[in-house]
Formats: structure tokens, sequence, C-alpha cells
């Protein structure tokens, strides 16, 4: 067994294995990365191979290394390009404190002291050894022990310390629903816990009335500075999904924003009652629980099972969007089945019944046997057989010929029709053999003369003796295909239904409403259509005329909402002709009046929209809204069917039933005693009334106060997937009905999908409720739950396997903040979000350093009372640093950053930024700035003082307000617990959400501090990478001596020769020094600035030189290796370029790695030699 160390370098770490891996990380939990740093060739190595390698997430510390690396300018690129591999998306694992994490597995950075000493410039760049030295810093962290070797600096060993574990954070909630928490009364806990962070603010915000718009105060406001929002109404029949979740972080960032920037902002939340998915629900439950189904209750009781369900179940998503911090005005919170939105639909079926849109007819369309329901075309999946195939399907009792019940698809079956008085027979073929009971013709083409003869002849029906005619049609039948015969069907094809309009057929019906044969298809009348494929089969082998069966490619259209296999039947439905709506659609996107976003889903639409086909809006359910049409007919009338479409003009249209008696008095010319009204039993498709949203919800058709201050709406946000469904229909019912576009962008936002790519389905077990995330979960809850649902045993098997795989140790807790963070960072247009929770618990680590970052800055602003204009006096103070004035210009730049990528939807690279300001820029260097600044409390450094405090104070509260319509809770919490809250005067807030969003001053941008910084920046990585090289102790200060040209630079770093010393951990900087000693270590920064560090007394120069001869005496060998290889006959002709290449690329690497040592080990050897003189 090969030990670490036995191993080489790059072996120890190679990342393809999970041992490498472990090394790597564990390797990498005490280094340090900071912007600035270059990109060495050992850096590229491992970025090459880390960016393809097995579950990279779930090692932090390498990941963390990875982000950086990642980001830095043209690497990602390049090694991508290099390498042929995909890069992962980065993630902030790293942005863990040196807090203990609740509730999840600690990450183990190391000390402060192990930190300093190996790691503050592994990246940089230059020649030196620091790679392969440091590398042995991973030793001794696996299970097997390592000698004692020697170390830089003191020349002990760190012995790493067990780290005691987490105890359970106990949180109880002792603030007042709908109060403001008190947070003088509760200490701010030493680590972020988010049971405890969110509590309560939710219900104050909301109590306070925060969320809600005042429609006078709307109806003053321009359009710009108006901002409404409806939430895409979530299914009423179960939990939200993280679907919805990023629904929702995307929704109520807009409104918090706009909000926030003192705009009239109105977010309306509500549920739709989703047709058939509830009723489905209901049934399911029904069945489940009393043995019965809707047909045993009957409509009446049916309907009221469902409210009673609505009623109990319908309150998860309410309290699943508190949760998420949704701002959503709760006062005007809807469902689609409320008076005022039932009345709205009424009134758009009359309003498009009086325009002649509205028409019912008898025509061919899908039909799902299992919903026993009619279907629209958008909401027919498709798949495709290559060949014969077996299938489940759910409505049968199972195929007996077949072990697993399955039946068969994709095949062609050949049979003989007799000829009429002959002894010839014709054949024809069929995917779908049962259809033959409903046959009413037999095509073939006028001019095929193999049929000449049989113009005008019938064939005989071999199980009913139906008279069948031959007919000629030279649109449908192809001569070069098969016989060159066509069955014709025409009740149960949509060619064949062409075809027996053309030729004035007869269209017979054979199928029930539940798929079983009905009394046309005798002999085989009550078996299930599969069945009577199967038997029709038989009945033709016996009687002779089976001619054969061959596999055959083929498309079945799937009920997008059963899974059932879609039937086409004729039945009467009511239809929407959307020409005219559909071309108003599409001229809004065309003369930009509509955006959609992302621009490249404009496409989709037009072929849609451009190729749209009348809309069937009834459907054969209970529950929903029942359509508003009567049939008309007179007392002594019993013979008159409704399902006639002579009779059409006896359906009346009306708002209410008295409407309706009155309209049919009229019509039929009759009393009211004299009159028999049946009003239609269907109800509308459920998409009708979500098409009404964007008005329903505001009053329409009333002229309500909300209507005029609200709607148009501004922004539609969604998924792409109902880009039709939802979207184009709210569009052409909007400017039908109100004349108005219902908003002015669409904004679509991408699917999420589990780790692995897949869909979000129940059937898999990857179906996460936002709340597991949020509060946690163990394994066992997220098994129960599976348990309590609908799904089939075998089904409950599967997605506990897949469950189990994905979440061995359950959800740690990661709170709303850091799932709405988290959520938000996916949101690269156009791409589908591959969700890993990892991540997600990955932002609440950065929720924890947010926290922790607030809570350690708090100390140095005790003592420090802001003012109302502190900004501006602080700019005109004349008391400000470089560094005060760099962390104000930033600030100004990323402001401004954030707002133009809101108002752009770039919702990923706002919260990069944001998340960057807080990360680089705050903490990672201002905080580090001006510790020894804000300890000082000497007289003459009050005014420095002073300007740091004003200058934090600023950068923390701005900070908190940038990432508020992000993270809200964290962000209310914390900016609650600033200094000199409720001292601010009178235009100061009580709540962090109605505080103005900060904005971009552009005199305060200074970009001659931001040069400062960047230049000082490079400095201090080439300090730290002189520390790094050398491994100096972190308590330990070097004598650092800088030589730079004449020129800004020099200017620059004079003025923050502190930043310097503080950032370099250096004991003293000096300048273009007359001499220097000879004992120093270099770093070039560039042509002009090179940093020296005095290494005398530091280094145990003999030690580092045999570890350094030890790695160069294992390195040999590797390359006589290769170089034995190269020489081996048959080498160039038998080898494969892309080894040979391979081998040249690892010969190189060798080679240099080998020139380096000889270079470390000459430097140290002059090194010992200087320090003995």
């Amino acid at each position: 067994e090969n030990t670490l160390e036995t191993m080489t370098g790059e072996e120890k770490f190679d990342v393809s294995t999970a041992k490498g891996l472990a090394g790597f990380n564990g390797f990498m939990g005490s280094k340090s990365y900071i912007e600035g740093y270059s990109f060495s060739a050992a850096d590229r190595v491992m970025f090459t191979k880390f960016s393809s390698c097995p579950d990279a997430s779930s090692y932090p510390n390498a990941y963390r290394w990875y982000t950086h690396i990642a980001g830095l300018q043209g690497v990602r690129t390049s090694v991508q390009a290099a390498s042929g591999e995909a890069a992962p998306i980065a993630t902030p694992e790293s942005t863990s404190s040196a807090e203990p994490q609740p509730e999840s597995k600690p990450i183990d950075t190391g000390k402060q002291e192990e930190a300093a000493k190996s790691g503050e410039g592994e990246a940089g760049g230059e020649k030196k050894l620091s790679k392969n030295q440091l590398k042995k810093l991973a030793k001794g962290k696996g299970d097997k022990k390592k000698k004692e070797k020697p170390n830089w600096g003191d020349g002990s060993k760190k012995v790493k310390k067990e780290k005691a574990a987490v105890p359970k954070f106990e949180f109880v909630n002792n603030t007042p629903k709908g109060e403001k928490k008190d947070l003088s009364k509760i200490p701010m806990e030493k680590a972020y816990y988010p049971v405890a962070v969110e509590a309560a603010w939710q219900d104050w915000w909301e109590a306070a009335g925060f969320y809600s718009c005042d429609p006078e105060f709307a109806k003053g406001k321009p359009k710009d500075e108006k901002f409404v929002i409806v939430i895409p109404p979530p299914n009423v029949t179960g939990s939200l999904h993280l679907g919805h979740a990023l629904t929702a972080a995307v929704e109520d960032t807009l409104t918090r924003w706009h909000r926030m920037k003192g705009h009239a902002t109105l977010y309306v939340p509500g549920t739709d009652h989703a047709g058939i998915a509830t009723q489905s629900v209901v049934e399911k439950m029904l069945m489940k629980s009393t043995g019965q189904n809707r047909h045993d209750l009957g409509r009446e009781k049916f309907v009221e099972r469902v409210w009673e369900w609505k009623k109990e179940y319908g309150t998860r998503i309410t309290t699943q969007l508190r949760s998420l911090g949704s701002s959503v005005d709760w006062s005007r919170e809807r469902f689609t089945m409320d008076a005022m939105l039932s009345k709205a639909v009424v009134e758009a079926f009359n309003q498009f019944f009086e325009k002649g849109l509205m028409y019912r007819d008898l025509r061919l369309g899908n039909w799902s046997c299992a919903l026993k329901s009619a279907i629209s075309d958008i909401e027919v999946d498709y798949i495709d057989l290559e060949g014969r195939t077996f299938l489940e399907v759910k409505t049968h009792k199972g195929n007996p010929n077949d072990a697993k019940g399955r039946y068969e698809f994709g095949t062609l079956t050949s049979f003989a029709y007799p000829i009429e008085d002959s002894d010839e027979v014709i054949v024809v073929a069929t995917t779908r053999l049962e259809t033959m009971l409903g046959d009413t013709a037999v095509a073939v083409h006028p001019e095929d003369p193999r049929y000449k003869h049989l113009h005008g002849k019938f064939v005989i029906h071999p199980f009913n003796q139906r008279r069948i005619p031959i007919i000629l049609d030279g649109d449908l039948v192809d001569m070069s295909f098969g016989t060159g015969a066509v069955k014709i069907t025409p009740a149960h094809d949509p060619n064949d239904y062409e075809c027996g309009k053309r030729h004035n057929l007869e269209f017979i019906t054979i199928l029930n409403e539940d798929g079983a044969m009905n009394h046309n298809a005798t002999p085989f009348e009550g078996i299930m259509r599969y069945d009577a494929r199967i038997a029709v089969e038989e009945a033709l082998k016996e009687k002779g005329l089976l001619k054969g069966k061959e596999p055959n490619k083929m498309r079945l259209g799937l009920c997008s909402r059963s899974g059932d296999i879609l039937e086409p039947m004729i039945t009467p439905q009511w239809y929407v002709n959307c020409d005219g709506m559909a071309k108003k659609a599409t001229d809004a996107v065309r003369n930009g009046e509509l955006k959609i976003l992302p621009d490249d889903h404009e496409k989709t639409w037009f072929r849609w929209l451009d190729n749209s086909r009348d809309w069937c809006v009834s459907r054969q359910l209970w529950w929903g809204h029942q359509i508003p049409a009567w049939f008309a007919r007179k007392k002594d009338e019993v013979d008159i069917d409704k399902n006639d479409m002579k009779n059409n003009d006896r359906w009346v249209v009306a708002r209410s039933e008295a409407d309706a008696v009155e309209k049919a008095i009229k019509l039929l010319n009759c009393t009211k005693d004299e009159l028999v009204m049946l009003r239609d039993e269907d109800v509308l498709d459920t998409w009708f009334s979500s098409g009404l949203f964007p008005f329903s919800v505001m009053g329409w058709p009333d002229k309500t106060d909300d209507l005029e201050a609200f709607y148009p709406t501004s922004v539609l946000e969604t998924g792409l997937d109902i880009l039709f469904f939802w979207v184009a229909r709210m569009v052409m019912m909007g400017l039908e009905l109100t004349g108005e576009l219902p908003f002015h962008t669409v904004y679509l936002h991408a699917m999420v999908r589990d780790k692995d790519g897949r869909k979000m389905s129940k059937s898999l077990g990857n179906v996460i409720d936002p709340l597991e995330i949020i509060h946690g979960c163990t394994l066992e809850s997220l098994l129960n739950k599976l348990d309590g649902g609908n799904l089939p045993a075998k089904e409950v098997a599967k997605a506990k396997k897949d469950q189990q795989a994905d979440f061995p140790d359950g959800i740690p807790e990661c709170g709303s903040d850091a799932l709405r963070f988290g959520l938000l960072a996916y949101t690269v247009q156009g791409r589908d979000v591959n969700l890993d929770i990892k991540r997600v618990v990955g932002y609440r680590n950065f929720c924890n350093k947010l926290w922790n970052a607030t809570r350690f800055a708090l100390q140095f602003v005790s003592d420090f009372a802001p003012t109302p204009s502190l900004l501006d006096d602080l700019m005109s103070s004349g008391k400000m640093a470089v560094r005060d004035r760099f962390m104000v210009s930033r600030l100004m730049n990323i402001s401004e950053t954030v707002n133009n990528n809101l108002a752009a939807f770039k919702f990923g690279d706002a919260q990069g930024s944001a998340y960057s300001y807080w990360m680089d820029e705050l903490c990672d260097v201002y905080l580090e700035l001006i510790k020894p600044v804000v300890y000082n409390t000497s007289e003459e450094n009050k005014d420095s003082r002073w300007a740091a405090q004003a200058t934090l104070w600023i950068a923390l509260e701005s900070g908190l307000r940038m990432l508020h319509p992000m993270m809200p809770f964290v962000t209310e919490e914390l900016w609650q617990r600033l200094p000199g809250r409720g001292t601010l005067g009178p235009s100061e807030t009580t709540t962090i959400m109605l505080a103005p969003y900060p904005e971009c001053n552009q005199e305060y941008k200074d970009a001659e501090a931001d040069e400062s910084m960047i230049t000082t920046m490079k400095v201090v990585k080439a300090c730290r990478s002189l520390r790094a090289s050398y491994n100096i102790a972190v308590k330990t200060l070097t004598h650092f001596f800088i030589k730079v040209e004449p020129g800004p630079t020099e200017q620059f770093l004079r003025s923050q020769t502190d930043d310097i010393k503080t950032l370099g951990k250096g004991e003293k900087v000096e300048m273009n020094p007359a001499e220097m000693p000879e004992t120093v270590g270099v770093v070039v920064v560039d042509e002009k600035t090179s940093v020296y560090m005095d290494l005398a007394g530091l280094v145990d120069y003999n030690a580092e030189i045999k570890k350094l001869q030890k790695t160069l005496d294992k390195t040999m060998p590797s390359i006589s290796t290769i170089e034995k290889k190269k020489e081996a006959a048959g080498y160039e002709q038998n080898v494969s370029d892309e080894i040979k290449a391979s081998n040249e690329e690892r010969l190189a690497a060798l080679k240099k790695k080998v020139a380096d040592l000889e270079k470390a080990i000459a430097d140290f050897q002059r090194l010992a030699e200087l320090e003995k003189k």
C-alpha cells in the first residue's frame, strides 16, 4: 500500500481518487487567497484536474481555492480550452468563519497561525518551490502516523487539536406575534443561527403593513416609479417546490428593490384551483380513506369535499411563502375560485361569446381516458418509439401475455378485408389495430392500377358485417407505401377525420369515456382498448385475415397531467378562436411593446402563436368554473339532442341563471313555465381563469381603485416551461378584454433540476420542499413524507433509494436567506438550474461570515455616533486616508453595478457583486486595514480613527441595504443592531425594507484611491508570498524592503506603507532603502517594483536543503522512466499521439520541477553561507 510518504507530489494529490481529493482538501484547509494573486503553472495543473473531478463540491477547502482560481482573468477560459473540460460553478463553501457552524459539519480551516505559516501565497506564480514544499504539510493528516519533519520557522510540527462537538442550538421565540423584535433584550449570538435570526420579522413586516400599497399613492406615480407584479399562482394541490422558491426569490428581490427605491410597489399573491390536479388528488384521498369515488358522492357533495380539502391543506403554500420572506400583500391574496375571480371568468366567457370568439363544436380532439376529459394540444407530451416496445398502462388490469403486464406498442399490423361478393381481399395496415372496429372506408389512390377494378366496390367488416366503401383519395394515400390501401377511421385519427369530412363518411366512435369499447365495437364491447387490441388480433388470426406484424417507429401522445396515452376522440367541446388574439400578441413583441427575456425565447413565442390553433377550453370535470352556458328547450321537446350541432343555437350564454332564463324565453318565444334549462356540466380549463389573473385580481370587470392604480402590471416572472400555457394566454386575454398589455416585460427563469440534471419529479424522490432546506430535516422525515403521499409502492421504493443516496445525513438547516441567495446565484439566463443542496449550505456559511464580520465590526463602532448626513460629512472632512476613500469608492461602484444588474434582470451578477463587496472588499481588506487605526485611541489619531469608524459604519449599513432584497432576514437583524439606530432624524425608517436602496454618487468615486489600493495589494501579495515561501509563523513580523521606480506607483506605496505593514505582517517597511542585507528573499512584482524580506534568523536552511534534495531524488527516476519509454523500439510508430503528447507534457513539467528544485537548493545554500558570515 502506497502512503503519502512514498508517493510523488502529484500522485499524492491525484484528484481523480477519493484519497487524493481528501489530501488536497486537507492541504488547502490552511490556505488563504485574496484578489490579486497570480496563477502559477502548478495551479494550472491542479485546476485542470479539479475542474472535472468527481463530487468536487464535497471538498469545501479545495473548492474555495478553485473559486478563487476560476475568478482570475482569462484563467478559466484558457484552462477549459486546453483541457476540453467544462468547469463546475464556483461555490462559496469557503466562507465559513472561525466560529462553529451549528447543525453542520465544521470545515477545518486550521488555526490562524497555521494559516499564515502555510499559505498566504501558494499561487504566487514565481519560479519557486512553494508547491512541492507546501504539499509536505498535508502529511500527517491521514490515519497513519508520520515521522516528525523539519518545519520552516521554529522547526516544530503543529499538532492538530480535535474540535469539540458543537452543542445543538435551542431557540425559543419570545417575541409576541406581529410585534417588532426587541434586540436590546436579545444578546448577539457568537454564530449565525437561522432559526433565531429569521424569527418574528415576517410577522412584524406583515402586521405593520409594510407590504401594502395605497392605490391613491400609486395613482400619483409615473409608470417608471410603479412596480406591480402578480405571483404565478401555484396549484393549491400541494406544497411549493424549489422551482417555486426560485420564482419567489427573483420576484421578491425585484419587489423589495423597487420598494426601497421609493416606487409604488405591489406584489399580489394567489393560488390556482388546478382543476385536473386537485380533483385527482381529492379523488385519490377519497378512495384511500373511504373506498368511494366521486360518482358515489355526487357532484355537489364531491365539490363540497374539495372545498373542505382546500381549507385544510391550502395554507401550506402561504406558510412556505412567509418562510421564504416573500413581501406579498396578504390583504390582497386571491384564489382563482374566489367570488371576485369567478365573476371575471363568467364575464370573459360572455364577452368572448358575444364577440363571436367562443363557440361550441363537435371535433376530433385529445381525450384522456384516465381523466375522462378532453385535453388541449399544448397539454400533450410525446414519446418516440424506435420499434416494438412494451409499456405499462395504468388504466388497464395488465396484459396476461406479458410477465410484467405491459402492452405492446411500436408495431405495424397487417390484415385483410374481404371484398363484397368476391373471393378477393384488400390488405391494410395499422399501428392501432383496435380502431378497425370503427373503420368506415378503405382508401386507395385513384391512379393506382392495382385497384382500378375495385373503384366503387365495398369490403365487408369481418366482425359486424358492415359494408365499407372503397374510396379514392389522392391526398391521403401514398401508392408506394405498403399495399397502397389505407383503412379510414374518421372518429379516431386526425388524418382520417379530414378524409371523412372530404368524403362525407360516417363517424363511428368505438370508445367510452374510460377507454372501454362501446356498443359500436361489438363483439368486443366492454373490453379496455388495449385488451381489445389483443382480442382483435387473435380473432383476425382465427378468421385467417391476419397477414403479419412488424416493428414500426411511431410517436405516442401522453397526457401531461396523468401520463395516460391519449386517444383522438370526437366530442362536443367549447372553443376559443385565437387567430386575432394571437396576432395581437405577436405584434406586441415584434414592435417592442412587450419584451421577453431572455430574448432568445421570442422565437418560441412566434412559433407557437403564428401557428396557433383554436383553444379547447371545456373540461369534463366537476372541480372548476362551471361553464356559464345553458341548453334551452321547451318541455314538449323531449327528443332534442344538446350534442347535435344543428341545435347549437339553443345554447344560451349568460352572466347568471336568471339572465339565461330571460334570454331563453326570448329565444324560444315561450313562457318561463314552458322552459327547460340544462346547464353545461363541464368546467373551464384552469388556464382560462389563470389567463385573467393580472387584471381579475384587481377587480376586473368592475372599475375598482386597484384596477385603475395597479393595472397594467409591470413584470411577469415565471418559468420558461409555461410560456404558452399561461404567459401567451394572459397577453391574448389582456389585450382582448382590457385593450392593454397585462405587463411590459416577461422574465423567464430556467428550470430547476436536481444536481444530476434530472427533472424534479415525485417519482424520482428528488422534489424538495423549500422548508426542508430552510429548517433542515432528517433523512427519516424525507422518507416518511414519501410514505404519506399518493405514490404507488413501487415508485415509493425507488424514490426512497434516490433520497438515501442524495441525503444520507438529511438536509442541514440553511435558512431562507441562504436558500434565496443560493438560488439567485444560479440565475444564468437561458440555462437549466442543476441545484446542488451543498451549494446552498455554502451560502449558509456566507450568512455566518456576514454575521461574524458585522459582530466583529460592531466593536470598532461601539463608541461611534452616526449622523443623518454622515456620508457627506465624511467626504468633506479632509480626514480620510486612502483606505477610507477606497472603501467608499468601492461602495459607489458596486452600488451602481448591483442596481444596473437588477434593472437588467441579471440576478446572478447582482448577487455575485454584492457577495464580492462583503467578502473581497469589506472583510478581507478594509476590516483588516483599520484594526490598528481603531485600536489606537490616542489624541493624535483621533481624526483618522473617526474617519475609519465613519467609513466602516457607512460600509456596513449600505452593504446591508444592498443585500436586503436578496437576503431580507439577516440584513434586517444586523441593520437593527447598528449603533445610532433611532437617532438619525425624521427621515430614518423603522425597517431596512423601507430604507433607500444604495445609489452611486459619481462624485464619490475615486479612481486614484482604487489604483493606489490595487498597487498596494500587489505588494501585499508579494509580502505574503515571501512569508509563505519561507513558512514564516504569523506571530513573527518581518522586515520588508520595497524598491520602486519614482512616479505614481512610489507615491501610492508611500501613502499606504502602514497598510502594507498591516496586511503583509511586517515589523517594518522601508521604501527604496540605501542598502539592504544580503540575506533576503525577493519577489518581483512588476518591471517597476520588487519586494524583499530579510530572512536572517528565520529559516533553518540546512533542514530545508535536505527536504528539497529528498524531493529531487524522488523526481529524477520519473524523468528516467519517461525517457526510457521514448527510447523504446516502436514508440514513435505504435504509441498514440495523445499519449505521446501527454508524456511530453509530463516530461516538461518534471524537468521544470527539477530546475526549480535545483535553483531553490542553490538559493538556500547561498543564504546559509551568507548567514554564516
